[in-house]
């Protein structure tokens, strides 16, 4: 039994979905960012950096998304959640959720957490004036070079779809009309539609 810390509105989201997908058997335990349980020392002790996801396995406890999205995807093979036997095609899916977390989620948490880079209020203003120029300019690279369609890789579902859905919901909170963005636009509405999806959106949002 795999144990997915979880907080609603975050990145999480995004391994939720890839838990769904995979068939594997897993509970998750909802953490209160509004309430700081993720600075709790019960949670501390299962992941030291205060935030989530955090995936506890049999071998140990994994964080950060790719990581643990790649663990998913390896452990559920017949949900094809990764071509797996495939070394670049893996790398390469591995290369665009690696862009999706160092700097498409940075970008994006500009706005609501800036205080991680600046204690000044008015450096913290203008990293927030920034966030929506910055995430435009990603979803443009992302459309322009990487989105293969129909889904993120091709025809091939894929562990980058769940985790682009995640970013794309987060378009209206940073000032940006997911509409300006036809590939994202359309990717996010297939999301929408696919059973996996919809458990976890539920769950995000009870």
């Amino acid at each position: 039994m795999l144990t997915l810390y979880y907080a609603p509105g975050t990145c999480a989201l995004a391994s939720l979905i890839a838990l769904e997908e995979s068939g594997l058997a897993f509970e998750v335990k909802k953490i209160s960012l509004r309430d700081g349980e993720q600075r709790s020392p019960d949670y501390l002790k299962i992941n030291p950096k205060g935030r989530v996801p955090a995936l506890v396995t049999a071998y140990g406890v994994l964080t950060e998304t790719p990581a643990i999205l790649a663990y998913i995807a390896q452990s559920a093979p017949a949900a094809k959640l990764a071509p797996l036997n495939d070394p670049f095609e893996f790398a390469r899916l591995q290369s665009f959720n690696s862009y999706i977390c160092s700097t498409v989620h940075v970008n994006h948490a500009h706005r609501p957490r800036g205080s991680r880079w600046a204690d000044d209020p008015a450096a913290i203003e203008a990293m927030k004036a920034k966030v929506p120029e910055n995430m435009a300019d990603c979803f443009t690279l992302i459309e322009q070079t990487m989105f293969e369609g129909p889904w993120v890789m091709g025809e091939a579902y894929s562990l980058a779809d769940p985790y682009l859905f995640v970013m794309t919901d987060w378009l209206p909170s940073d000032g940006i009309d997911p509409a300006r963005f036809e590939k994202a636009s359309d990717h996010h509405d297939r999301m929408l539609q696919r059973p996996a999806v919809q458990r976890a959106l539920a769950y995000d949002r009870a």
